[in-house]
């Protein structure tokens, strides 16, 4: 109590407990509203994420912008209009008309017409149309098979080239060859000779027309129109919403920045002081192999022990912790224990008949304790970095939804050549504000715990 009194005393520890406390309250909120086995299934690539648009921008981009961004929309069957009509002979007329209310300024990224059918006898004969607010009517041509073949029952209206054919004879009616015209351009435009006016609001519809033995019928039908935007990350290549990797981010980060430093740090104190204490050829041996682990590249190691071996986080924890067992904290901690093993209450717990054992783990580890808060404070964020850097190198555990991870997806889908900025910034800029936050607290808290520091 008295070391968070004397820490609001700096304003620098103030703000760094804040930015903390913000890192915390993620770290609780995902674990509740996205518990782990839920992330880890929203992350995993799979048809889950086909409801979400590729690479769409965070929504908060449109409130940097006058145009209002399109959005996905999603139509199913339950909000269309099915009439049916009998032919006779067995056979009947079914008309599925999908509405689509479009307000917004620009175009949509991408439209996929998703179908399954009951279908008993044959084959039923199908049209598909497009009808703008204005009355007129399109044509989509999808191939023969894909709506019917339960194996993949998705018609990708952006891939139909005959569509895009068809458009650009809409489009340059005068041209000998015209070229493709985008399917989402020529569907929305308002004016399909001009794409700068924008796509025209409005009510749209999806008119499936079938003709089918009486006893068949649709099974599922939904129009996806893909937005520029979607969530308050945007989504990845995978169509992954980046949110849950962020929100993750925070309690896998901590959890493996905290438990590398307590475990390093904390076992490195208790060998610098038994090595201190006895002295002679224990303290030398464990000072030669402080010097050897000094000197060795642990980054290189990491990196062949996952390429050696599954990268699991578990495992590269493990290694890190004992990689820093012997690490140049122990040169600071025996110059410390150096100076209080001479110290009078020492020589009254010797006096008095005190075995060494007790000596270490009842006087002198616990006058030096103090000095291991800040520098927990100071290295958790290093062991964050790194566990990041693993995963910025492909070698971290692809299957955890972390910020590292992210910056590998992003680096290796080009995000930064393709202009998907905020790709890379969001995981950057919570590294940059957890590294900012701990550094702050760290210092302050070196500045109380050592009075040598508190006059600067």
């Amino acid at each position: 109590m008295n070391t968070l009194k004397e820490l609001r005393r700096y304003p620098t520890a103030v703000a760094g407990l804040a930015i903390l406390a913000v890192f915390v309250i993620v770290s609780i909120y995902a674990v509740i509203a996205l518990p782990y086995g839920e992330a880890i299934r929203l992350w995993r690539p799979g048809e889950i994420h086909y409801e979400n648009p590729d690479r769409a921008r965070p929504v908060w981009f449109d409130w940097f912008t006058s145009d209002r961004l399109s959005r996905t929309s999603v139509i199913t069957l339950s909000r269309a209009t099915i009439t049916e009509e009998p032919l006779g002979g067995g056979m009947k007329r079914m008309t599925i008309v999908m509405p689509l209310d479009y307000r917004y300024d620009t175009f949509p990224s991408e439209l996929q017409l998703y179908h399954t059918w009951r279908v008993e006898t044959g084959r039923p004969q199908v049209s598909v149309l497009w009808r703008k607010p204005d009355g007129e009517e399109i044509a989509l041509h999808p191939a023969r098979d894909t709506l019917f073949r339960d194996s993949f029952p998705v018609y990708y209206v952006e891939q139909d080239d005959t569509l895009k054919r068809a458009l650009g004879r809409m489009a340059y009616p005068d041209a000998v060859a015209p070229p493709l015209v985008a399917s989402r351009l020529g569907l929305f435009a308002s004016d399909i000779t001009d794409f700068e006016k924008g796509p025209m609001q409005g009510r749209y519809e999806v008119v499936i027309r079938a003709v089918m033995a009486e006893e068949d019928r649709a099974d599922q039908v939904r129009l996806r129109v893909y937005g520029e935007i979607h969530g308050w990350a945007g989504t990845d290549n995978q169509r992954r919403d980046l949110t849950v990797a962020l929100l993750w981010g925070a309690p896998i980060g901590l959890m493996f920045g905290i438990v590398a430093a307590v475990g390093a740090q904390l076992s490195t104190f208790v060998i610098a002081g038994i090595g201190t204490w006895f002295g002679g050829k224990l303290d030398g041996l464990f000072q030669k192999l402080t010097e050897l682990t000094m000197i060795l590249p642990n980054l290189a190691i990491l990196i062949m022990i996952a390429h050696l071996y599954s990268p699991s986080l578990w495992r590269v924890l493990l290694v890190i912790v004992a990689l820093s067992v012997f690490s140049a904290s122990y040169k600071v901690y025996r110059a410390m224990f150096l100076q209080s093993k001479e110290l009078p209450y020492i020589e009254a717990a010797r006096s008095y008949g005190a075995g060494s054992w007790r000596i270490i783990f009842r006087y002198l580890l616990p006058r030096m304790a103090p000095i291991l808060l800040p520098q927990f404070v100071i290295i958790i964020p290093a062991f964050v970095f790194l566990e990041a850097s693993l995963a910025v190198l492909g070698l971290g555990d692809p299957t955890l939804p972390t910020w590292g991870k992210v910056l590998n997806d992003a680096y290796s889908s080009r995000a930064l050549i393709t202009g998907h900025y905020y790709w890379i910034l969001a995981p950057s800029l919570l590294l940059m504000f957890i590294g900012f936050g701990f550094a702050m607290v760290g210092y302050s808290l070196d500045r109380v715990v050592n009075p040598k520091l508190r006059s600067l």
